[in-house]
């Protein structure tokens, strides 16, 4: 079963390390440089939830509207927004970065209003793995009782995604030898997002918790002594938005919360 998860593991780890270029799409009003109210409330959190994010192009768009003369003058500002609107949030932008408009030569049949838009290709670079100290769990967890609640520290995941870096797995293994240890343990696995108030679009909280879930029961524990649950953002640790990567960092976590030891 270990052989199993470690292959798994490995794969999906050479997806993501080898990850093509990414894309992010904003939308402006009829005649509008400026993104409208929805995409600028889009691109904030864009900007938030992927810091270490490198711009490769900024492409402008128009609908079929007006001169062609005209709306290469207006997709080039549309992409020049962006690009600004980056620039002051820190976000990297590459030396060799493509900031180009279209006007309306490549207008796509369909709603005008898909036409309106700037395109950012992006990529997120791999991230340099640290070595994480081992938790010596066995010793924390062992006098346990119903009602605790423990995180499980130095716990990291690709961003937007449940899968773990190959850094952390330790750590599952450290909760695994819990579990075998203490075979009276119920737990409830928690999963929390930072960041972002409000609901958990993507449920990246449920898809982590479920992931560890699943760790569990692939390695032999049964899942009569398990649940899992995402809680989104609704139980921060500090207050949204945080202050900094370290709040942003202990706001993301999962939890074990000990619902019998008989």
């Amino acid at each position: 079963m270990k052989q199993k998860f470690t292959t798994t593991f490995l794969l999906l780890f050479s997806v993501l390390l080898y990850a093509q270029e990414q894309q992010f799409q904003v939308f402006f009003d009829f005649d509008i440089s400026e993104t409208n109210t929805a995409s600028t409330t889009k691109l904030q959190q864009w900007i938030s939830d992927n810091p270490t994010a490198e711009v490769e192009k900024i492409y402008g768009y128009c609908d079929s509207v007006g001169s062609l003369e005209y709306n290469d003058v207006l997709s080039v500002k549309r992409a020049n927004y962006v690009l600004e609107k980056l620039k002051s949030s820190n976000i990297k932008i590459s030396g060799k970065a493509e900031i180009k408009g279209f006007g309306k030569r490549l207008t796509q049949p369909g709603l005008a209003s898909a036409n309106r838009k700037a395109v950012v290709y992006y990529t997120i670079p791999a991230k340099k793995e640290e070595p994480v100290a081992k938790e010596n769990l066995s010793e924390e967890t062992k006098n346990l009782k119903t009602g605790d609640k423990f995180t499980l520290k130095n716990l990291n995941f690709y961003n937007r995604s449940g899968v773990i870096v190959p850094s952390s797995e330790p750590i599952l293994r450290e909760l695994l030898s819990v579990m075998v240890e203490r075979p009276d343990l119920k737990i409830e696995i928690q999963g929390h997002i930072c960041c972002q108030l409000g609901t958990d679009l993507e449920n990246i909280a449920t898809i982590r918790a479920r992931a560890i879930y699943n760790f569990l029961i692939e390695n032999g524990i049964s899942k009569d002594r398990l649940q899992y649950k995402g809680f989104g953002s609704s139980r921060p640790i500090h207050q949204i938005p945080e202050r900094n990567e370290q709040e942003r960092n202990e706001n993301r976590r999962v939890e074990i919360v000990i619902l019998d030891s008989k």
